[in-house]
């Protein structure tokens, strides 16, 4: 790791050794380790682990120089949150001038950076965790992973024939597969750049090796998914969801080398599951299906916008499908969950109006046909807040996807008295949250299982919600909630593997490919993120494999571990890493 000198001070510092505990106050200061913007909230959080007096406190922050540029400033305790006694947070969001600086309190300090450009190259670094994660042609090994795929079965497992679906992306360190998170990762992928396309480079080409082709990164990684559910939806009539099951979980292997047998023999052909409105499970388990509208609304959004952003598309042919897809829903309402294997677990989607809302405001972006505006206005009254907004829990998946971008994309072509009222719909779901954000830490959302995945995507809406209208009141929550996904936690850790590169970021998480590689070869995949403790103690197959590293900050209502026996918490994810581009890429378009 690269060490930074600071002038003035008999001390060497670098990102990561932000994450030490202060031997005489058992204090740590948790900061937002890939820097922050000059305009923006800036708070660093620090954290007590063990026993400390409710009083107020000073810090102060030093220029590389060593010169006070603020404090000393007097600060009051905020409050115990999991492992820390005591929170204080420390607000430097004057120090506006780009530079590094210090934050020193209690005997313990933290290296901070502030730049208009410190979220520069973010978007590209999540798509390389895009790009390790491709099924079909693999750039990592260079070589095509998951070749045979697969076989339609029906409720009982039987073949039905097969259907040629290689392709897309992994959907976490197993190499299952899902319409449910690949249509929302390519549909975030694509917003990203139809928003902010200057937030991205083209330093690879359509098959993700090295090379420019021409085309920004963002895009290939878009059409790779595009392509897979192109083959997950071959006729007007067939709506395929899933691709494997959890027999995939026997063996620890490699893509390359993956053993995972579904009765055709060991790396054969991997069961297809169809969208049929009814309840599946070919063993003991099954999910509640009951409808279409859930992925059809999936297919069709990133259907519509790719025919409007990607160069050499067949745009017609996109067009066309989005439009089928779209009427499928509205035959078909209800959800499409994925279907457990031999465990219980499964994706439990339980809405699908917000599916359909985005998917009927792309279509009219596309078509102008304004019966489509409408029902897109009608889709989202049904549904104005996305359901876990506010709830302390919810079950796997249950409340998916984890904002609703239709709101967004319908204020994008409305006017008027449309505009506020898909505005306020934002506001109360943020407004929901912060009800629960009174913390040294400000977070609000449930910590159950991918609970990164709800923070990027509190994030994103805050974000969307302040260019909507010009409400600033969650600015500091927004900015909370991406300086936690960074670093500013009680762990201390960037919950994205290898960024920044000079940071405290996952060193063991799940996943075979780090384990032989290293974890850098999973550089730019957001974890899964802490769970109630509740969560982890209940779930099957968690081993720790070390010493728990996080022991004295695990001790609270919430946890974390870098191990890559713990599935729950550190496990790397295919759709929250694309959400997470969407985010990184308006950060870094910083205007």
């Amino acid at each position: 790791m690269k060490r930074e000198s600071i002038a003035g001070m008999n001390l060497s510092l670098t990102i990561a050794a932000a994450s030490l505990v202060s031997a005489d106050t058992g204090v740590v200061v948790r900061i937002n380790q890939v820097g922050y913007l000059p305009d923006a909230p800036k708070v660093a959080v620090a954290c007590a682990v063990r026993g400390a007096e409710s009083a107020s406190r000073q810090f102060s922050v030093r220029s590389d120089n060593g010169k006070v540029v603020l404090g000393p400033i007097r600060v009051r305790d905020a409050g115990a949150f999991g492992p820390c006694k005591a929170t204080w947070r420390l607000n430097f969001t004057a120090v506006r001038v780009p530079g590094r600086y210090v934050i020193e309190f209690q005997g313990t300090s933290a290296p901070v950076r502030i730049g208009r450009d410190v979220y520069a190259g973010g978007a590209d670094t999540a798509l390389n965790y895009m790009r390790e994660q491709r099924s079909g042609f693999n750039p990592f090994f260079r070589d095509s992973v998951h070749k045979l795929d697969g076989y339609v079965i029906d409720d009982s497992g039987r073949v039905v024939k097969f259907q040629p679906t290689t392709g897309g992306w992994a959907d976490a360190s197993d190499y299952l597969q899902y319409v449910a998170t690949s249509g929302t990762a390519t549909f975030h992928m694509l917003m990203a750049y139809r928003d902010h396309p200057s937030a991205f480079k083209d330093a690879f080409d359509e098959k993700g090796l090295p090379g420019a082709n021409g085309v920004p990164d963002v895009l290939d990684e878009a059409r790779h998914g595009i392509e897979w559910l192109l083959r997950m939806f071959p006729s007007d009539s067939e709506l395929y969801n899933q691709l494997g099951d959890d027999r995939d979980h026997t063996y620890l292997d490699l893509p390359t080398t993956d053993s995972s047998d579904y009765g055709w023999g060991k790396g054969k052909q991997r069961p297809i599951y169809s969208c049929t409105g009814r309840p599946q499970g070919i063993f003991a388990y099954k999910n509640r299906s009951t409808g279409l509208a859930s992925t059809a609304g999936k297919f069709a959004s990133a259907f519509a916008l790719a025919a409007r952003l990607l160069p050499g598309a067949d745009s017609a042919l996109l067009r066309r499908k989005a439009q089928a897809a779209y009427a499928l829903g509205v035959a078909h309402p209800g959800v499409c969950q994925t279907a457990p294997g031999r465990s219980p677990y499964f994706y439990e989607e339980d809405n699908w109006v917000d599916d359909m809302e985005l998917a009927a405001a792309e279509l009219f972006s596309l078509t102008r046909a304004d019966s489509l505006r409408r029902s897109a206005l009608t889709f989202g009254a049904r549904e104005p807040v996305t359901p876990w907004f506010g709830a302390d829990t919810a079950r796997h998946y249950q409340w998916y996807p984890w904002y609703n971008a239709g709101h967004w994309s319908l204020w994008r072509e409305s006017r008027g008295a449309d505009r506020a009222t898909l505005v306020n719909y934002y506001r109360r779901g943020l407004t929901a949250v912060a009800a629960r954000a009174n913390n040294g830490f400000r977070v609000g959302i449930p910590f159950i299982w991918c609970s990164n995945g709800l923070m990027v995507s509190f994030a994103s809406q805050a974000l969307l919600y302040r260019r909507m209208s010009g409400d600033t009141r969650f600015r500091e929550l927004e900015q909370a909630a991406i300086d936690w996904l960074f670093g500013a936690n009680p762990w201390g850790v960037s919950m994205v593997i290898g960024y920044p590169h000079d940071g405290h970021w996952p060193r063991d998480p799940h996943s075979v490919v780090a384990m032989q590689y290293g974890p850098e070869a999973l550089t730019g995949g957001l974890v899964d993120g802490p769970v109630y403790r509740s969560i982890f103690a209940s779930l099957r197959g968690i081993s720790l494999r070390h010493e728990d590293s996080f022991a004295s900050f695990n001790t609270g209502f919430v946890v974390y571990h870098d191990d890559l026996g713990d599935y729950s918490t550190n496990e790397p994810i295919m759709d929250g890493t694309a959400n997470l581009v969407y985010l990184l890429a308006a950060l870094a378009d910083y205007r």
